[in-house]
């Protein structure tokens, strides 16, 4: 029986019944329909609606649908259900008898919807922080073991300046550490019962909104019963949320795969994350590299997707809204599959420290250093870098590095270059003169990797304390 049938003569069309249910993918929600379902019988029996007896049978049939559902694939198939709630109503009755239509009272299935989904999300934040940890940790665990080693930070895909190789993985940490910051802020909102809202005025019986919220770990109910069936900010944040994440994931891929070519040779690709080609016996492809980079963009669409559907709805629900359950779905298992692969990936990875170290002593990266000694002799810095830049074209006619210059001929060029010069050119040297918070000096970079540490280890606690 259909949850609306009473009012229609004429059967619906069999196509257009079976392009219009969502069971086929809200099924996803069954747990959270559960939960959401049996708090609202809860609040049924205490507004006297259920008797003691209906609902120790009601909660008794929840619990026997969750077993069958979990334990029996096939339980799950039913071609006649229109959606999760549908589904869920119609084995409610089949196990327990007519006392299974009585769940219904004073609510909606639009304010169903929209506590499952709440649910979702909110189940999703917890368990993808706690992926986001794991990453963090893989990357600070690189970072403690690369101790003094240092490699090329590059602007414009052009050596720049040498940085530790710490510093460099501890960038994308912080990455990580706002993502999981903003899934945070964005659980706040997330975490509010719509229950109670009907739908579209409220419900028509008096129940308690508040132990309902209570039940379900919500911290207080929905303020408004338009605003709450036809909301989905939450999601659309979330998503937005989701969309940032791929990025840092992408921009992280990306530099991995352009590391790992024979061009850079900065990165060894693990060989469990990695494929072969079919017709070049030598080749080694960053596989799970290129396909995060590519998977990106199938999230950032199913946030365009979400906005789409969500810009020209008037209040309160409209079947519309059904259509952002999947772009919802599909973003969330995209990147709940994506982290755990790339905290694998960034496990095994080995680094070349060796051609890292080479790298970062060669192609003048240490030219504003060399733009430094002067200024520290009292020259205008914007003089110190034209006459260093003059001293760099000296070493490219001679092909040689500025360390290799005599220093009789970088006297003709600045008078100021004196017997200290050279040292002030090694590398050790030229990562010390960055010692400023958030710089690459040792010492600074020593006290970020604690700092990091801490941020990541709170985190963990965190989404435990959510468990």
């Amino acid at each position: 029986m259909k949850m609306w049938s009473g009012r229609f003569r004429e059967k619906l069309n069999p196509e257009f019944e079976r392009w219009q249910r969502s069971f086929d993918f809200d099924r996803r929600l069954l747990q959270y329909e559960l939960a959401a379902s049996g708090a609202h019988a809860r609040a049924l029996k205490d507004a006297g609606v259920l008797s003691s007896g209906e609902l120790i049978a009601i909660l008794q049939g929840f619990q026997k649908i969750a077993e069958l559902a979990g334990t029996s694939p096939e339980f799950l198939v039913d071609n006649e259900a229109e959606d999760v709630h549908h589904f869920i109503e119609k084995r409610l009755v089949e196990l327990i008898g007519e006392t299974g239509y009585k769940l219904h009272s004073g609510r909606s299935r639009n304010e169903q919807i929209a506590t499952d989904l709440r649910l979702y999300v909110r189940d999703a934040i917890d368990q993808l922080r706690s992926e986001l940890a794991k990453f963090a940790q893989a990357l600070l665990k690189h970072a403690e073991n690369s101790g003094s080693a240092a490699m090329p930070a590059y602007t414009h895909l052009q050596r720049a300046e040498p940085v530790l190789v710490a510093h460099w993985l501890l960038a994308y940490v912080e990455m990580l550490l706002r993502d999981a910051e903003r899934l945070s802020d964005c659980r706040k909102r997330v975490n509010v019962c719509p229950l109670g809202s009907g739908a579209v005025a409220g419900a028509t019986v008096s129940l308690d909104r508040a132990a309902m919220a209570a039940a379900l770990g919500f911290d207080g109910s929905t303020a408004n019963s338009i605003d709450a069936t036809s909301d989905r900010d939450f999601a659309l944040e979330f998503v937005n949320i989701l969309c940032l994440l791929g990025l840092h994931l992408s921009r992280w891929a990306e530099e991995m795969i352009l590391f790992s070519s024979q061009e850079f040779g900065l990165v060894r690709l693990p060989e469990t994350y990695s494929t072969g080609s079919s017709a070049m016996p030598q080749k080694k492809n960053p596989d799970l590299l290129e396909l995060t980079r590519g998977k990106s963009a199938r999230v950032i669409g199913n946030a365009t997707a979400l906005m789409i559907t969500l810009k020209g709805l008037p209040l309160a629900y409209n079947k519309d809204l059904q259509e952002t359950q999947e772009p919802l779905f599909e973003a969330t298992e995209t990147v709940m599959g994506l982290v755990p692969l790339a905290t694998g990936w960034m496990q095994a990875v080995e680094f070349n420290y060796e051609r890292m170290q080479d790298a970062a002593q060669s192609g003048f990266m240490n030219a504003w250093a060399a733009a430094t000694y002067l200024v520290q002799k009292g020259m205008p810095s914007r003089l110190a870098h034209e006459q260093v830049g003059k001293a760099v074209q000296l070493c490219l006619e001679r092909e040689c590095e500025l360390e290799d210059l005599p220093l009789d001929e970088l006297r003709a060029v600045n008078p100021a270059f004196d017997n200290d010069f050279h040292d002030s050119l090694k590398l050790q040297s030229v990562l010390a003169i960055h010692d400023v918070p958030g710089g690459t000096a040792p010492a600074r970079v020593r006290n970020a990797i604690a700092v990091a540490k801490h941020k990541v280890e709170s985190l963990s606690e965190e989404v435990h304390a959510h468990a």
